[in-house]
């Protein structure tokens, strides 16, 4: 049996094992309990299990005294911006992200539309394993009421930040892989918008995934296959709630997810200098996770902005964001921050600002990728208990004493001109290794290295 995985900012499992409604009755109670007074916003991905799990936190919240508000089947990032819509108090998210169909989750929200921070979250948890329901008399339960139009104001919030004109004279041929998720509902809409051909692999929002939901080049061979096969200028993959995207170019070739941040940053700092883009902004601090490529910092180098690093987790970029008053953000597997559309991880402000970076340098996006920094990123994941986490991190840390160590968020050894990280899933029974090097024999080995410790733990 799978494990349950609970955080600071939300849970995840599988339905029926780990996850039962039970569980997410105990936890929503909890997080009701650790808000002020209010509406709340409910969403949902498109996983067949939401409906059941939506339907029960409604009726919770509705028992604990709270009006809901029912987006429906909305993106994760459209749900951070319906709750500063509504002035809502919180909002809940049921998602499970890139996890397979078995799993759902719950993500939790608070009132300026970003995940829940780690103060928060510790204080949820706490009255979820400590504390009691707190239902109301039947003459204060509260509303339930169905948002009808969940994505005009997000699609408006994104258009408002790139060159619509420009993107629209080039008349970009889009291959959308929304893969049955969100994605689609908003995607579409937005694509046309800026004047694209559109075509949608996966577009009804039906949770029968058509591949293994996290957009990895592994999971997207055929995707590339179609690309090469349409005459496509670009390739959008989103993961099942579209806080994610990845990318594919006009040859097929899997660009993938650590591009997704690079690209829009370097499109940012570049228009950052140039006045005459409608839409430049101010140059400022720059927010990356401790496991998001050094082509990031290159770059930040590059046009003389701070960078900063947190722990791998939205809510502490999003943190580290607001204490440094960063510009942009983001975390390396695909999910564009931009506080002129919100705090949360946005898949259509990643596919808005590169399709801006085409249009304005009147490059491909193979092009814009061969001017970046090149580094080789591998990752890698084994499966284990989490409680056998710390003992791994401590023996491989012991291991490689004679190197620069960082424990900020897993372990992290930097070897000069190339860095590993491993670190326990937030979300997964697994540990994960990042490893980016000059070199692909270079990032493997370091990889080979650590697999050789956590298998012999």
């Amino acid at each position: 049996m799978s494990e349950l995985i609970i955080s600071v900012s939300g849970l995840r499992g599988v339905i029926g094992e780990t996850l039962t409604l039970d569980i997410a009755m105990r936890y929503v109670t909890a997080f009701s309990a650790s808000m002020p007074s209010g509406t709340f916003v409910i969403t949902r991905d498109s996983r067949p299990t939401g409906t059941m799990l939506t339907d029960v936190i409604h009726s919770v919240l509705n028992a604990t005294g709270r009006s809901t508000i029912d987006g429906e089947i909305a993106a994760t990032p459209t749900t951070g911006i319906l709750i500063r819509q509504f002035g809502a108090v919180g909002g809940i998210q049921v998602s499970a992200s890139h996890n397979p169909i078995e799993f759902n989750g719950i993500k939790l929200f608070s009132g300026d539309g970003r995940i829940i921070s780690k103060k928060y979250g510790m204080d949820v948890l706490e009255y979820y394993r400590n504390g009691k329901p707190l239902w109301v008399p039947h003459d204060q339960i509260g509303t339930r009421t169905l948002c009808k139009n969940t994505i005009s104001e997000h699609r408006k919030s994104i258009m408002q930040t790139v060159d619509i004109d420009a993107i629209a004279k080039r008349e970009f041929k889009v291959l959308l892989d929304a893969n049955h998720g969100v994605g689609a509902i908003l995607g579409d809409w937005l694509l046309e918008s800026l004047g694209c051909e559109v075509i949608i692999l996966g577009e009804q929002p039906d949770g029968q995934f058509q591949h293994t939901p996290e957009p990895t080049a592994e999971n997207l061979i055929e995707v590339c296959r179609y690309a090469k096969e349409l005459n496509i200028d670009i390739v959008f993959c989103q993961d099942p709630d579209a806080d994610r995207v990845a990318i594919i170019d006009a040859d097929g070739r899997y660009v993938g997810e650590e591009y997704t941040i690079a690209l829009c940053l370097d499109h940012l700092l570049r228009i950052s200098e140039n006045s005459h883009h409608p839409y430049h902004r101010k140059k400022g601090a720059v927010v990356i996770n401790c496991a998001t490529s050094r082509m990031n910092e290159d770059i930040a180098n590059k046009y003389g902005v701070p960078i900063f690093r947190s722990a791998v987790g939205e809510a502490n970029v999003v943190d580290l964001m607001l204490e440094k008053d960063a510009m942009f953000g983001g975390e390396g597997n695909g999910g564009p921050i931009d506080p002129e559309v919100g705090f949360v991880r946005d898949s259509f402000v990643g596919m808005a600002l590169i399709l801006d970076a085409m249009a304005s340098t009147g490059k491909t996006v193979a092009q814009l990728v061969d001017e970046l920094p090149r580094y080789v990123f591998v990752k890698r994941k084994i499966e284990v208990n989490l409680s056998d986490v710390p003992a791994i991190l401590n023996k491989t840390a012991m291991v490689f004493q004679h190197l620069p160590c960082n424990r900020l968020d897993g372990l992290r050894i930097d070897h000069g001109d190339a860095w590993v990280l491993l670190r326990g899933s937030n979300t997964e029974p697994i540990i994960r290794i990042f490893a980016e090097a000059p070199t692909n024999d270079y990032a493997n080995r370091l990889c080979n290295e650590i697999e050789q410790i956590v298998t012999s733990c």
